[in-house]
């Protein structure tokens, strides 16, 4: 059975740093699309990172020069480095998997809170 796990949210001061972990097991990272999804309150879950199995990366105009998504193949985790914080980032953020190789996003973790103050 495929599981994400994500961890490392939590209140950062705007301008701060923070890094995403997603745990994966069932599947393996490195030959699957992984993505990075965020909800904010009352607003809709968007894509703001993705690495495909082939390693291009995707990154939303809102995150653009200031996330990054990487792999590590050995532990099969991904991450999301957050730099330049702003109180506008903050949601709940995501982790999904394909379901196969340029597939859908078929499985989902739990997601973790990550708040900004300013």
């Amino acid at each position: 059975q495929v599981q994400l796990v994500e961890s490392g949210g939590g209140l950062v001061q705007a301008g701060g740093s923070r890094r995403l972990s997603c745990a994966a097991s069932g599947r393996t990272v490195s030959i699957n699309d992984m993505g990075w999804f965020r909800r904010a309150p009352g607003k809709e879950r968007e894509l703001i990172a993705s690495v495909r199995w082939n390693g291009d990366t995707y990154y939303a105009d809102s995150v653009k020069g200031r996330f990054i998504i990487s792999r590590d193949n050995v532990k099969n985790m991904v991450y999301l480095q957050m730099n330049s914080l702003e109180p506008e980032d903050t949601a709940v953020y995501t982790c999904a998997m394909s379901s196969s190789p340029s597939g859908p996003y078929d499985y989902w973790g739990q997601g973790t809170q990550v708040t900004v103050s300013s």
